[in-house]
Protein backbone atom coordinates (compact mmCIF):
# COMPACT_ATOMS: atom_id res chain seq x y z
CA UNK A 1 0.00 0.00 0.00
CA UNK A 2 3.30 2.45 -0.46
CA UNK A 3 5.82 3.27 2.09
CA UNK A 4 7.22 6.55 2.97
CA UNK A 5 10.06 6.67 0.73
CA UNK A 6 7.36 6.88 -2.16
CA UNK A 7 5.74 9.81 -0.34
CA UNK A 8 5.46 13.22 -2.43
CA UNK A 9 6.94 16.19 -1.08
CA UNK A 10 3.85 17.22 -0.53
CA UNK A 11 2.50 14.68 1.35
CA UNK A 12 5.62 14.23 3.78
CA UNK A 13 4.70 18.22 4.50
CA UNK A 14 1.02 17.54 5.28
CA UNK A 15 1.98 14.06 7.35
CA UNK A 16 4.58 16.08 9.28
CA UNK A 17 1.99 19.12 9.92
CA UNK A 18 -0.42 16.65 11.48
CA UNK A 19 2.69 14.90 13.16
CA UNK A 20 3.12 17.55 15.55
CA UNK A 21 -0.34 18.07 16.66
CA UNK A 22 0.28 17.02 20.09
CA UNK A 23 -3.02 18.69 21.34
CA UNK A 24 -5.77 17.84 18.04
CA UNK A 25 -8.86 15.68 19.87
CA UNK A 26 -11.01 18.66 21.75
CA UNK A 27 -14.90 19.43 21.76
CA UNK A 28 -15.35 20.63 18.14
CA UNK A 29 -12.93 17.52 16.53
CA UNK A 30 -14.75 15.12 18.37
CA UNK A 31 -18.04 17.06 17.60
CA UNK A 32 -17.45 16.90 13.99
CA UNK A 33 -16.45 13.42 13.58
CA UNK A 34 -18.53 11.69 15.62
CA UNK A 35 -21.70 13.74 14.00
CA UNK A 36 -20.37 11.91 10.65
CA UNK A 37 -20.65 8.33 12.57
CA UNK A 38 -24.52 9.15 13.63
CA UNK A 39 -25.76 9.69 9.82
CA UNK A 40 -23.69 7.07 8.82
CA UNK A 41 -26.26 4.38 10.70
CA UNK A 42 -23.46 1.95 11.34
CA UNK A 43 -24.98 -1.33 12.19
CA UNK A 44 -24.09 -4.88 14.38
CA UNK A 45 -21.44 -6.84 12.06
CA UNK A 46 -20.36 -3.91 9.31
CA UNK A 47 -17.23 -3.49 8.47
CA UNK A 48 -15.83 0.11 7.88
CA UNK A 49 -13.20 1.76 6.42
CA UNK A 50 -12.30 5.09 7.71
CA UNK A 51 -10.14 7.00 5.59
CA UNK A 52 -7.67 9.49 7.32
CA UNK A 53 -8.16 8.11 10.85
CA UNK A 54 -6.07 10.65 12.48
CA UNK A 55 -6.40 10.43 15.92
CA UNK A 56 -9.22 7.61 15.23
CA UNK A 57 -12.18 9.36 16.71
CA UNK A 58 -14.07 7.89 13.69
CA UNK A 59 -12.28 4.78 13.92
CA UNK A 60 -13.65 4.13 17.58
CA UNK A 61 -16.98 5.19 17.32
CA UNK A 62 -17.52 2.71 14.65
CA UNK A 63 -16.07 0.27 16.50
CA UNK A 64 -18.52 0.94 19.30
CA UNK A 65 -21.29 1.24 16.69
CA UNK A 66 -20.86 -1.99 14.67
CA UNK A 67 -19.83 -4.84 17.65
CA UNK A 68 -17.97 -7.68 18.39
CA UNK A 69 -18.70 -9.36 14.95
CA UNK A 70 -17.38 -6.03 13.28
CA UNK A 71 -14.41 -4.62 12.25
CA UNK A 72 -12.68 -1.14 11.48
CA UNK A 73 -9.85 -0.40 9.55
CA UNK A 74 -8.19 2.78 9.88
CA UNK A 75 -5.85 4.65 7.52
CA UNK A 76 -3.41 7.36 7.65
CA UNK A 77 -0.44 8.94 6.34
CA UNK A 78 0.41 11.02 10.02
CA UNK A 79 2.44 8.26 12.47
CA UNK A 80 2.05 10.91 14.71
CA UNK A 81 -1.70 10.53 14.49
CA UNK A 82 -1.88 6.88 14.79
CA UNK A 83 0.32 6.60 17.48
CA UNK A 84 -2.50 8.76 19.38
CA UNK A 85 -5.41 6.64 18.22
CA UNK A 86 -3.15 3.54 19.40
CA UNK A 87 -3.51 4.81 23.00
CA UNK A 88 -6.97 5.82 22.41
CA UNK A 89 -7.98 2.32 21.07
CA UNK A 90 -6.01 0.42 24.18
CA UNK A 91 -7.31 2.58 26.39
CA UNK A 92 -11.17 1.48 25.64
CA UNK A 93 -10.22 -1.63 25.46
CA UNK A 94 -11.09 -2.40 21.65
CA UNK A 95 -9.96 -5.56 19.92
CA UNK A 96 -11.44 -5.35 15.83
CA UNK A 97 -9.71 -2.16 14.96
CA UNK A 98 -6.56 -2.32 12.50
CA UNK A 99 -4.96 0.88 11.98
CA UNK A 100 -2.67 1.59 8.52
CA UNK A 101 0.48 3.54 7.83
CA UNK A 102 -0.33 4.73 4.96
CA UNK A 103 -1.07 7.61 1.89
CA UNK A 104 -4.81 7.24 1.45
CA UNK A 105 -4.51 7.51 -2.28
CA UNK A 106 -2.41 4.40 -2.75
CA UNK A 107 -4.55 2.13 -1.22
CA UNK A 108 -5.69 -1.01 -2.99
CA UNK A 109 -8.30 -3.37 -1.38
CA UNK A 110 -10.39 -6.24 -3.02
CA UNK A 111 -13.83 -4.81 -5.10
CA UNK A 112 -17.09 -5.35 -2.70
CA UNK A 113 -15.33 -5.46 0.98
CA UNK A 114 -16.64 -2.65 3.15
CA UNK A 115 -20.52 -1.68 4.11
CA UNK A 116 -19.20 1.57 4.67
CA UNK A 117 -16.39 4.29 4.35
CA UNK A 118 -16.35 7.18 6.13
CA UNK A 119 -13.83 10.32 5.71
CA UNK A 120 -13.98 13.03 7.78
CA UNK A 121 -12.59 16.74 7.28
CA UNK A 122 -9.88 15.24 4.84
CA UNK A 123 -10.77 14.90 1.41
CA UNK A 124 -9.64 18.19 0.40
CA UNK A 125 -5.99 17.10 1.36
CA UNK A 126 -6.12 14.71 -1.47
CA UNK A 127 -4.31 15.51 -4.92
CA UNK A 128 -6.93 13.48 -6.68
CA UNK A 129 -10.17 13.73 -4.78
CA UNK A 130 -12.21 12.04 -7.84
CA UNK A 131 -10.10 9.06 -7.90
CA UNK A 132 -10.43 8.78 -4.53
CA UNK A 133 -14.17 8.66 -4.77
CA UNK A 134 -14.03 6.02 -7.74
CA UNK A 135 -11.81 3.88 -5.53
CA UNK A 136 -14.63 3.79 -2.80
CA UNK A 137 -17.36 3.04 -4.99
CA UNK A 138 -15.63 -0.41 -6.33
CA UNK A 139 -14.26 -1.07 -2.50
CA UNK A 140 -17.98 -0.62 -1.22
CA UNK A 141 -20.76 -3.25 -1.38
CA UNK A 142 -23.43 -3.19 -3.35
CA UNK A 143 -25.64 -0.68 -1.30
CA UNK A 144 -22.98 0.36 0.72
CA UNK A 145 -22.56 4.00 2.53
CA UNK A 146 -19.64 6.16 1.57
CA UNK A 147 -19.94 9.12 4.54
CA UNK A 148 -17.25 12.47 4.31
CA UNK A 149 -17.62 15.67 5.33
CA UNK A 150 -15.86 18.88 4.04
CA UNK A 151 -16.41 23.24 4.36
CA UNK A 152 -17.91 25.65 2.27
CA UNK A 153 -15.29 27.56 0.17
CA UNK A 154 -15.61 30.80 2.78
CA UNK A 155 -14.60 28.27 5.84
CA UNK A 156 -11.95 29.14 8.05
CA UNK A 157 -9.64 32.47 7.36
CA UNK A 158 -8.61 31.22 3.96
CA UNK A 159 -10.57 33.47 2.47
CA UNK A 160 -8.56 36.47 3.82
CA UNK A 161 -5.70 34.86 2.98
CA UNK A 162 -6.62 34.88 -0.53
CA UNK A 163 -7.73 38.49 -0.38
CA UNK A 164 -4.15 39.29 1.09
CA UNK A 165 -1.94 37.27 -0.64
CA UNK A 166 -3.76 39.09 -3.68
CA UNK A 167 -3.21 42.66 -3.15
CA UNK A 168 0.67 41.08 -4.20
CA UNK A 169 -0.40 39.53 -6.79
CA UNK A 170 -0.34 35.80 -5.30
CA UNK A 171 -3.12 33.43 -6.38
CA UNK A 172 -3.27 31.26 -3.09
CA UNK A 173 -5.17 28.45 -3.46
CA UNK A 174 -7.80 27.75 -0.86
CA UNK A 175 -8.04 24.39 -0.02
CA UNK A 176 -11.74 24.12 0.62
CA UNK A 177 -12.65 24.74 -3.35
CA UNK A 178 -12.73 21.18 -4.34
CA UNK A 179 -15.35 20.55 -2.86
CA UNK A 180 -16.56 23.90 -1.05
CA UNK A 181 -20.16 24.03 -2.01
CA UNK A 182 -23.22 21.20 -1.97
CA UNK A 183 -23.03 21.30 -6.13
CA UNK A 184 -19.42 20.39 -6.23
CA UNK A 185 -20.11 17.84 -3.73
CA UNK A 186 -23.21 16.29 -5.78
CA UNK A 187 -21.45 16.44 -8.73
CA UNK A 188 -18.00 14.55 -7.80
CA UNK A 189 -20.29 11.76 -6.02
CA UNK A 190 -22.03 11.47 -9.49
CA UNK A 191 -19.44 11.85 -11.36
CA UNK A 192 -17.64 8.31 -9.38
CA UNK A 193 -20.86 6.88 -9.91
CA UNK A 194 -23.19 6.96 -6.71
CA UNK A 195 -26.69 8.29 -6.53
CA UNK A 196 -29.37 8.90 -3.62
CA UNK A 197 -26.66 11.87 -2.78
CA UNK A 198 -27.87 13.01 1.02
CA UNK A 199 -26.25 16.31 2.25
CA UNK A 200 -26.55 18.17 5.10
CA UNK A 201 -24.88 21.59 6.77
CA UNK A 202 -23.98 21.66 10.14
CA UNK A 203 -22.54 25.49 11.61
CA UNK A 204 -19.30 25.70 13.90
CA UNK A 205 -19.17 29.47 13.40
CA UNK A 206 -18.57 31.97 16.21
CA UNK A 207 -17.56 35.00 16.55
CA UNK A 208 -13.71 35.78 17.42
CA UNK A 209 -11.62 38.48 18.96
CA UNK A 210 -9.19 39.41 16.69
CA UNK A 211 -5.98 38.05 18.52
CA UNK A 212 -7.90 34.45 18.23
CA UNK A 213 -7.80 34.99 14.38
CA UNK A 214 -4.11 36.31 13.98
CA UNK A 215 -2.53 33.17 14.91
CA UNK A 216 -4.46 31.43 11.96
CA UNK A 217 -2.02 33.47 9.52
CA UNK A 218 -0.79 30.25 7.37
CA UNK A 219 0.64 32.52 4.45
CA UNK A 220 4.49 31.36 5.10
CA UNK A 221 6.86 28.73 3.96
CA UNK A 222 4.63 25.88 5.87
CA UNK A 223 1.15 26.70 4.01
CA UNK A 224 -0.18 22.94 2.85
CA UNK A 225 -1.79 22.47 -0.10
CA UNK A 226 -2.29 19.99 -2.77
CA UNK A 227 -1.94 22.60 -5.58
CA UNK A 228 1.18 23.72 -4.59
CA UNK A 229 2.65 26.71 -1.94
CA UNK A 230 3.19 29.66 -4.34
CA UNK A 231 4.63 31.73 -0.83
CA UNK A 232 7.41 29.59 -0.39
CA UNK A 233 9.99 31.59 -2.89
CA UNK A 234 9.36 34.84 -1.09
CA UNK A 235 11.01 36.24 1.94
CA UNK A 236 10.36 36.91 5.40
CA UNK A 237 10.25 40.80 4.58
CA UNK A 238 7.78 39.84 2.05
CA UNK A 239 5.57 37.50 4.08
CA UNK A 240 5.79 40.16 7.36
CA UNK A 241 3.96 42.73 4.45
CA UNK A 242 1.46 39.97 3.39
CA UNK A 243 0.50 38.82 7.63
CA UNK A 244 -0.05 43.14 7.62
CA UNK A 245 -2.17 42.90 4.66
CA UNK A 246 -4.49 39.84 6.36
CA UNK A 247 -4.55 41.53 9.58
CA UNK A 248 -5.96 44.59 7.66
CA UNK A 249 -8.22 42.18 6.39
CA UNK A 250 -9.59 40.95 10.09
CA UNK A 251 -9.58 44.54 11.06
CA UNK A 252 -11.82 45.17 8.12
CA UNK A 253 -14.35 42.23 9.49
CA UNK A 254 -14.42 44.07 13.25
CA UNK A 255 -17.93 44.30 15.08
CA UNK A 256 -18.58 45.01 19.17
CA UNK A 257 -19.01 41.12 18.83
CA UNK A 258 -15.65 40.51 17.59
CA UNK A 259 -15.38 39.70 14.02
CA UNK A 260 -17.22 36.63 12.36
CA UNK A 261 -15.30 33.43 11.77
CA UNK A 262 -17.34 31.39 9.54
CA UNK A 263 -17.11 27.16 10.09
CA UNK A 264 -19.48 25.64 7.55
CA UNK A 265 -19.11 22.07 7.40
CA UNK A 266 -21.13 19.78 4.86
CA UNK A 267 -22.21 16.91 5.71
CA UNK A 268 -22.29 14.01 2.85
CA UNK A 269 -23.97 10.99 2.24
CA UNK A 270 -23.98 8.63 -0.88
CA UNK A 271 -24.69 5.25 -1.63
CA UNK A 272 -23.26 2.79 -4.46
Amino acid sequence: MGSRASLTDYKLRLAASFDIRANYDDEYTVSRATKLVELAQLKDGHSVLDLATGTGIVAVAAARAVGAEGNVIGVDISPGMLDQARKKIRAEGLQKIELIEADVESLNFEAERFDAIVCSSALMWLTDIPATLRNCRTWLKTGGLLAFSCYSESSFMIPLLVRACAKFGISLPNCNEPLGTHERCRELAQEAGFDKIDIRTEQFSSYLRRNDGEWQWNGDSNWIDPRGNPLARFSSERLREMRAAYESEIDGLATDQGFWHEITMFLVMVRK
